[in-house]
């Protein structure tokens, strides 16, 4: 029998890159700019090395762990049990999914509508959302051949605008120096609360724990595939804000609906608004297709795993898992059609999103800290220990970026009732679940022993004595 073919660090770049690009970074990009200016290049390194540090913290929770596919959920099963760790895998891998494709539906939509103006952007939006929900619920993952593609016309996209954009390669076009605005956020304290902004252009790194089986040195390259597409992703997003500046107005990118496509046209005229279009439409497309079925198999997983109803492991003909679909259809349809995810609420959209993952970045470091506590002895990446400084800034830079989510009081109130209701609800469930369902403790750790001698179960209900 041969073997399967590994997976160099190249491809775990790849991994981490893919999975993290996505239309509505350069939606948070664009907007970040238009605040802050090239100024917005300080949060971005600030959560580059914060998002280094959550990579150092999967990275140990891996090593302790190997046989286990990385979700933040088994981890914190291990760490801090079940309610946090039903909370966490649901924050992470269900809400976040869900906001951040409505959000790229959306996107869909407006370029649609700017293509064929007299229909609306919602209904373009559901039209996608209802094509691409019948293809999967029929196991059609028609984009299945085309995402690699996308992926490389969206960040080849970015490497060829931002350098144009830049360099000044096309000066009659790019605005005078002394012409450019004075940015409306300023000071190192009001720059440094867009942070959570900026956050949103590196989360997901971690993705690259689920393929770790298959690379051919994962002790090695786990950390080095995370913390060199980090750096991949800062450098080529710090080019591409910067050369922004050059050719949009600051106020425009923070008032417009998509920011990268006003930069498009304004860099290469109506052939950059066609060409952005068709990238943000394929790779909107793209993620969602991406979204529907590995968030339906997610809940189907948590399912057989007692972490949710049965009820969601069910399967039509196809081996779909309809519930899960059906779940993301309704919410989806909600937060279109209420008029939450429009040019603002995009933003409050992403952010509120970003307070989830945020939150679950803070039990990743929490888990580590407690891990290294209770199972001293295991061997882990000594190295990237260091005193557990990593861990203790990364929780504070955190925090500090869901306190300030945003600049605008109303936007951040709005933000917060977004995240806390969703949140309570979250948190209520995931209680009342392990109390009545799993009649456990809802706090009570499982032993790493479970998580590292497959097959394993993680949660069932206790039998009665």
């Amino acid at each position: 029998m041969g073997e399967t073919k590994k997976l160099g660090l190249g491809s775990g770049i790849a991994v981490c890159v893919g999975l993290i690009l996505a239309t509505s970074c350069l939606l948070s990009l664009g907007y970040g700019v238009g605040l802050a200016g090239a100024s917005f290049i300080l949060p971005l390194f600030v959560v580059l090395i914060l998002n280094s540090f959550i990579a150092f913290s999967f990275a140990e929770l891996h090593s302790l762990m190997p046989s286990v596919n990385g979700g933040v959920g088994q981890y914190t099963l291990v760490g801090m049990g079940p309610v946090a760790s039903i909370f966490s895998n649901t924050a992470v891998y269900v809400i976040t999914m869900i906001l951040a494709s409505s959000v790229e539906l959306s996107m869909c939509g407006l370029v649609l509508s700017d293509l064929f103006p007299q229909i609306p952007a919602l209904s373009f939006s559901m039209v996608v959302l209802l094509i691409l929900f019948t293809l999967n619920l029929f196991g059609l993952n028609v984009f299945s051949k085309v995402q690699n593609l996308v992926v490389i016309l969206l960040l080849g996209s970015i490497v060829v605008l931002g350098v144009i954009s830049f360099f000044r390669l096309i000066p009659e076009r790019a605005i005078p120096a002394q012409e450019i605005e004075t940015p409306a956020v300023v000071g190192l304290g009001g720059v440094m609360g867009l942070s959570a902004i900026a956050f949103w252009l590196f989360i997901g790194v971690e993705f690259i724990i689920p393929v770790a089986k298959d690379l051919k040195k994962p002790r090695r390259d786990v950390i080095l595939s995370m913390i060199l597409a980090l750096l991949i992703l800062f450098v080529v997003q710090a080019v591409m804000g910067v050369g922004m500046t050059h050719y949009v107005a600051l106020s425009e990118l923070s008032a417009s609906e998509m920011p990268h496509m006003a930069f498009a046209e304004a860099l290469l005229g109506p052939a950059g608004r066609v060409w952005m279009g068709i990238v943000t439409l394929l790779a909107g497309a793209s993620t969602l297709n991406t979204v529907l079925p590995s968030t339906a198999r997610i809940l189907q997983g948590m399912g057989e795993e007692n972490l949710v109803p049965r009820s969601f492991t069910k399967v039509n003909k196809k081996n779909v898992p309809v519930l899960g679909m059906l779940l993301i259809l309704v919410v989806d349809t909600l937060l279109l059609v209420t008029g939450f995810v429009n040019s603002s609420g995009m933003v409050n959209i992403i952010l509120a999103a970003s307070c989830f993952w945020l939150t679950s970045y803070i039990l990743t470091h929490t888990n580590v800290l407690i891990l290294r506590r209770r199972y001293p002895d295991l061997p882990r990446y000594k190295k990237l220990m260091l005193l557990g400084l990593p861990q203790i800034l990364g929780i504070a830079g955190n925090v500090y970026m869901i306190w300030n989510i945003s600049d605008d009081m109303d936007n951040r109130i709005t933000i917060y009732k977004i995240f806390g209701i969703i949140f309570v609800l979250l948190a209520a469930y995931s209680v009342i679940w392990v109390k009545f369902a799993l009649k456990t403790r809802l706090f009570k750790p499982l032993p790493i022993e479970r998580l590292n001698s497959p097959p394993h179960h993680l949660l069932e209900p206790e039998k009665e004595a």
